[in-house]
């Protein structure tokens, strides 16, 4: 695959072109990394408002977002390909913000793999250590041990444009871990393989990176990428974090609406708010409020198709419009009074009787709920 002059630049730089090669002693405890106040603007816009994170030593961390919500500008950053007008960037206690990316020890995977074409795979994974002066011998065992690791010891001679997809991001992942990177970043490394090949290497790439213990930032648009392969994820959005935190408390306790409505599916029904915001009446049921959000106006409550129920019943409140088949599971789509849609996802076995056209009574469990202004 073709390379462009930026690319490889970016590639060297994130290789490593100067110092000396770090021994393997076989501790790998991790870095610290700490991002703080970050800002960035690219004329009138600004990609990163005061952004600050941090990161424990051997962490995967996983910035999750939009198109243009500032993750990438984040990471660029961190590796030394772009300058904060703001902010530091300090690695293990340390100010590395006017440090040049060359000199910095840290790992990079591109989405566009950005291999040599010119070079085998042997070659590509040792090209950070002939930048740091290795021997030949040192290069070579250094090499295949990535290669072996990641799965290709028998492609160590191909070259690029004899590699798929897969294999050649596993190359440029095991190219990033030849140096022992002090810190990997992993700038959508997935998105351009087909579903199952992104499903083995997210797994490997989590496996690989435990085994080393290699601290982790992972920029990514794919929520399921992000839930399953980090240790926490950051939701981003205009340039600031909405919330970081275990993918498990994101997605069941999320912060803000828009955390809510990005991270998995989620449902908006109209609700009525009482005693002051503390409470809110959806589907004919009282339930409390999280705090946090509008104590006045028209409000929607946000609730995930898992935790609304659905039966069958002769006068319910709604009737079903279409039932999605998912294996153990299916998700019944019912339509309420006043044209708002609702998905349920229940059991596949209860679902069965739940045809279009039936009617249905649709609940809500007593249990508190995040809400926000009425969608207009």
């Amino acid at each position: 695959m073709a390379t462009n002059a930026a690319n490889e630049t970016a590639v060297a730089s994130a290789s490593g072109a100067t110092g000396a090669v770090a021994p393997d002693d076989g501790s790998h405890e991790g870095t610290s990394v700490s991002l703080r106040n970050l800002t960035r603007a690219f004329g009138a816009s600004r990609a990163l408002d005061g952004m600050s994170l941090e990161i424990a030593p051997g962490e995967l961390v996983a910035l999750l977002g939009p198109s243009g919500c500032g993750k990438t500008t984040a990471l660029r950053i961190v590796a030394g390909f772009e300058t904060a007008d703001a902010g530091e960037v300090l690695v293990d206690g340390q100010d590395v913000s006017g440090v040049p990316a060359a000199r910095r020890d840290m790992g990079m995977v591109f989405q566009s793999y950005s291999l040599f074409p010119n070079m085998s795979a042997l070659d590509n994974v040792g090209f950070g250590l002939r930048m740091r002066k290795a021997n030949a011998a040192t290069r070579r065992q250094r090499a295949n041990e990535l290669l072996e690791m990641v799965g290709l010891s028998a492609q160590a001679s191909q070259f690029p444009h004899q590699l798929s997809g897969g294999q050649q991001q596993r190359v440029a992942l095991a190219r990033a871990l030849a140096i022992e990177p002090r810190v990997l970043l992993l700038d959508e490394p997935l998105s351009a393989l087909d579903a199952k090949v992104r499903l083995q290497l997210r797994e490997q790439i989590r496996t690989l990176q435990q085994r080393l213990g290699t601290t982790t930032l992972f920029v990514t648009h794919d929520q399921e990428e992000a839930l399953s392969m980090a240790d926490r994820v950051g939701v981003m959005r205009a340039g600031k974090l909405e919330q970081v935190a275990v993918p498990d408390e994101l997605y069941s306790r999320p912060a803000t609406p828009f955390v809510a409505e990005f991270v998995g599916t989620m449902n908006r029904l109209p609700g009525d708010l009482g005693g002051g915001g503390t409470s809110v009446t959806v589907l004919g049921t009282t339930v409390p409020v999280q705090p946090g959000g509008p104590a006045s106006g028209p409000v929607d409550v946000l609730v995930r198709p898992e935790n609304l129920t659905v039966t069958t019943a002769t006068g319910g409140n709604g009737i079903v419009s279409n039932r999605t088949f998912l294996g153990a599971i299916s998700r019944v789509t019912v339509l309420l009074s006043g044209d708002t849609e609702v998905r349920v996802d229940i059991a596949s076995t209860q679902a069965a009787a739940m045809t279009p056209g039936t009617a249905v009574q649709v609940a809500i469990p007593v249990a508190a709920v995040l809400v926000a202004p009425r969608a207009s």
